[in-house]
């Protein structure tokens, strides 16, 4: 299957480099002399204010996923007339990455179909109505259903990063979409915090209004301020305006020259594309695995620690929101170290292979982590039966954040070098397969804790993500050889 629609920004331009271009006067293109609808020419400022907006999409988004984590028992409690089942409050949580799985499959290529500006403010607007939904819900089921929808159209993580490399040359992406990534990181510290204050002074739906407030915001500076930037989409505006202008119906762009299917084919054709490229690769298939595992213990923890730390050390939910800042402090502090060491141990791995750099030689932090993450998990377990001081808890938490992120970054790293133009459905296929897992294997955490208490129970899901943790080994030695096995993967 031809991947000439990226799903995801870091092969963004495989479709507008991948043409070459019969030079032909009908064909309308940007002007080599300065275009003022070129993106990458516009303004300095106006494009980082782009990013900023972006960055505050990002920090609404990840405000109105995790704000509801230290209050979803309470919801739960107040939706269901004061009965508390503790797999409704962990669904209640988890169920948004089900809806995030699904985003991906259609926003991207919608956005290649129809451009970033219709999709975005689209994805906008139903996540407003979604939240909306979910603070007016009289039942859990509803509550439910709305926070999936509300995961459903969230378009931030896909179109962020490729709307920077719309604008941004390539040595210029950097900063930029570093800037978007942290803007999550803030809004995973504060939710928790500004939603426990907030439930406990004025109720869990205001929690909710304030989500829809912040949503608003972002939509009213989408509509005002952001334009189109997909380069096809603009060209394709261009060569319908000039074609009305001129009566010429030959005016066109380079993209439309090879055109035979309609826009609906398309769109299906890259929602099933990540698919085709996890079946065709077996690689793919074992690392989707190891990182959905990996990143399901996310929600494993941010279900639990209320739970601990408001039955088992007497804390407030504004307390247990605190509480969740060591997670982002951790993370934040490996997202540092990542940035600094990444690329200098895959320099380092190049140099002793004679210059000859290969993807595998991006996993060797992935390897500490894979097996520090699934010890981690089980500590965190261990420390919260046997009630240790609360900052030896915290500590353990950040640890737990900064192993979750050296797992996770390297490997998403390794697909996009690996899979070069299938970088797009592949991680796509790691990011769907993440949200399914994070979605089912927390449920099994309150059974696990009843039967085998916190010590056991906890340790069983880290024995999970311990017997896992060869693959990235395994990878790292033999990887180089079992991608050939793969046409996605196969070295040129």
């Amino acid at each position: 299957m031809d991947e000439t629609q990226p799903l995801l920004a870091e092969v963004h331009l495989v479709d507008t480099e991948r043409c070459n271009v019969i030079f032909d006067e009908n064909i309308v293109d940007f002007d080599g002399d300065g275009d003022a609808e070129n993106p990458t020419e516009w303004p300095v400022a106006y494009k980082w204010g782009i990013v900023s907006l972006l960055a505050l999409t990002a920090f609404t988004v990840t405000f109105t996923c995790i704000s509801v984590v230290p209050i979803a028992n309470r919801i739960v409690y107040d939706l269901d007339n004061g009965h508390v089942s503790k797999s409704s409050s962990v669904l209640l949580v988890t169920i948004w990455e089900l809806g995030e799985a699904a985003g991906p499959l259609f926003i991207a290529p919608l956005s290649e179909v129809f451009g970033r500006y219709p999709v975005m403010n689209g994805a906008t607007i139903l996540f407003i109505l979604a939240t909306a939904l979910a603070a007016m819900s009289e039942s859990t089921a509803l509550f439910i259903f709305a926070r999936a929808l509300t995961g459903l159209s969230v378009a931030s993580n896909v179109l962020g990063p490729a709307i920077v490399g719309d604008m941004f040359a390539t040595e210029q992406r950097g900063s930029a979409i570093s800037t978007i990534a942290l803007a999550p990181l803030i809004g995973g510290s504060l939710g928790p915090v500004i939603g426990g204050a907030i439930a406990e002074r004025l109720g869990w739906r205001w929690v909710l209004w304030l989500s829809v407030a912040l949503a608003l915001t972002c939509e009213v500076l989408l509509f005002v301020f952001f334009r189109e930037t997909y380069k096809v989409a603009i060209l394709r505006q261009r060569a319908a305006r000039m074609r009305a202008e001129t009566g010429n119906p030959k005016l066109r762009t380079s993209f439309d020259t090879t055109e035979g299917q309609s826009s609906l084919h398309k769109i299906w054709e890259c929602a099933v594309r990540p698919f085709s490229v996890l079946s065709g690769s077996g690689v793919l298939q074992i690392m989707s695995l190891h990182g959905a595992v990996m990143f399901s213990y996310y929600y494993v923890f941010s279900t639990t620690l209320p739970d601990i730390l408001e039955q088992l050390y007497g804390l407030t939910a504004v307390e247990t929101g605190l509480a969740f800042i060591a997670f982002s402090v951790g993370s934040t502090l490996s997202v540092l170290f990542l940035n600094l060491f990444l690329d200098k141990i895959y320099v380092r791995l190049r140099e002793r292979n004679k210059n000859d750099g290969i993807p595998e030689y991006r996993l060797p932090m992935a390897i500490v982590g894979a097996f520090c993450l699934p010890l981690t998990v089980m500590a965190y377990g261990w420390v919260s039966q046997l009630r240790v001081p609360i900052p030896l808890l915290m500590f353990v938490v950040g640890l737990f954040g900064s192993f979750l992120m050296i797992v996770y970054l390297p490997l998403s790293a390794y697909v996009v070098d690996a899979f070069g133009i299938y970088a797009a459905s592949g991680m796509t296929a790691i990011i769907v397969t993440r949200c399914l897992t994070s979605t089912v294997l927390p449920l099994a955490t309150d059974p696990l804790v009843r039967k085998l208490d916190w010590g056991l129970g906890v340790t069983v899901l880290g024995g999970i993500g311990l017997v896992l943790a060869p693959i990235p080994v395994l990878v790292f030695k033999y990887g180089a050889r079992w991608r050939q096995l793969s046409p996605y993967t196969k070295d040129d």
